[in-house]
């Protein structure tokens, strides 16, 4: 059937099993607007700013797994997206942004509203698209939600031309091409299951990765087999509960005496899904040093980029843990447990829970239903959530971890709400000016 371009990209956006649209209108993608209404199938969230539509689309995406989708309009409005897909890269979320531009015979004349927004985003997305010609539409928009969602998860823009959204051309419906990722060879792991066979006190540092990869049942295996403590990253948050015995809590700067206390007296590191960070790593060459680290990630470019490791295996961690599972065998290791736990109660004695930000949280954290998503913006109360506020599942808690964008969580706070069909906690903080 023959179909205008903003039609065809409404009807490709269903495919991708879009319920969802963030987005502001302006010139540029009126015809998209309008294509949506006469839709009527997806749900649109008129935001304030697009900043924010970023920030909701991003925030639906981690409480969903789903791709977030933000819409904006040429020059201004696709600048105003520039921080949120920055946050999204940073933190390996999957988003498609979508903007209008002026019509391909105003291009680079420097019309009004006009920006190469491709070029200003080539640096914070995965790949983006610029779309000139109607009959492009359908591949690109289909490529870019596979793009989004396949290997490291991230960001990726699409710029749509004016005289696109009117032409029209075939539409062919089309099912999604699904990510499949590769298997983890037996024998690519082998160096790792022999290394942790040996360690006598094993720890592991649970990133993004895992939740990002829906690994977070495959991880419970492997540290009750292995019965060893677990620590996570600020993005880990949620991938083992905190109430869990072999949970330490986060890792690094703003992390707990216990888990640095872990981490200092281990002899092995099992890295899953983490870039060793700045705020995780911050003295590189004392962090592991006299350690075994195994590290498994999914992208590459990690792999020894800020930690070196000793055995490094490139996959996704899904697939690498339920190749590993079966190949490790069960450990007692309840001498070396039971010394973690003891650094974690003597924390719990130690902490001074007086304070009145602690206090706030820990109460919101007691009175707040356990599977609603608690989100955050950045600053100390970020910190104090990430070490104070429980959370026992995977997919509840969103924070802007690698960027750090203050007024981060208004609008991710909105997108975990129409994400889940429940209400979200957000944590913000104010400051007085005397």
């Amino acid at each position: 059937m023959k179909l205008k371009g903003a039609d065809i990209l409404i009807n490709c956006l269903l495919e991708q099993g879009v319920d969802t649209i963030f987005g502001y209108p302006g010139g540029t993608v009126l015809d998209i607007y309008d294509a949506l209404y006469r839709n009527g199938k997806i749900n649109h969230i008129l935001t304030a700013h697009e900043q924010g539509a970023a920030h909701a689309a991003d925030g639906y995406a981690r409480v969903t797994g789903k791709t977030g989708v933000c819409f904006a309009t040429s020059g201004p409005g696709a600048t105003n997206l520039v921080t949120g897909i920055a946050t999204a890269y940073m933190d390996s979320i999957p988003l498609v942004a979508i903007t209008g531009n002026v019509g391909i015979n105003l291009l680079g004349r420097d019309s009004f509203q006009e920006i190469d927004i491709c070029g200003i985003t080539m640096p914070i997305t995965k790949h983006n698209f610029i779309v000139k010609d109607v009959k492009e539409l359908a591949d690109v928009v289909r490529k870019a939600f596979y793009i989004a969602s396949s290997g490291r998860k991230g960001p990726v823009l699409i710029d749509i031309l004016k005289n696109v959204q009117v032409d029209e051309c075939e539409y062919v419906p089309e099912k999604p091409e699904k990510y499949k990722p590769l298997p983890v060879k037996k024998e690519k792991l082998a160096a790792a299951i022999s290394a942790i066979g040996q360690s006598k006190k094993p720890i592991i540092i649970a990133g993004g990765g895992i939740i990002s990869s829906n690994a977070s049942p495959l991880l419970k295996k492997l540290y009750e087999g292995q019965d060893c403590p677990v620590v996570y990253t600020l993005m880990g948050k949620g991938c083992i509960p905190d109430g869990d015995r072999h949970c330490m809590g986060m890792i690094g700067m703003h992390g707990t005496v216990a888990a640095a206390k872990a981490l200092m007296n281990a002899d092995t590191i099992i890295a899953l899904g983490t870039r060793f960070s700045d705020r995780v790593a911050l003295n590189r060459d004392m962090f592991a040093k006299n350690k075994t680290v195994i590290h498994i990630d999914i992208d590459n470019a990690e792999i020894d980029k800020n930690i070196h490791s000793d055995i490094h295996i490139m996959g996704d961690l899904f697939e690498a843990l339920t190749t590993l599972l079966p190949e490790l065998e069960k450990a007692d290791r309840h001498e070396w447990l039971d010394e973690a736990a003891a650094w974690k109660a003597e924390e719990k004695l130690k902490k001074d829970t007086n304070f009145l930000a602690y206090k706030i949280i820990h109460t919101a954290s007691k009175l707040a239903p356990k599977d609603i998503p608690v989100v955050t913006d950045v600053g100390q109360h970020q910190m104090w959530t990430a070490q104070h506020y429980r959370v026992d599942k995977p997919r509840l808690f969103c924070s802007s971890g690698g960027l750090g964008t203050m007024g981060y969580g208004l609008g991710a706070a909105i997108g975990a709400c129409f994400g889940t069909g429940k209400p979200a906690v957000l944590v913000r903080a104010t400051v007085a000016l005397t």
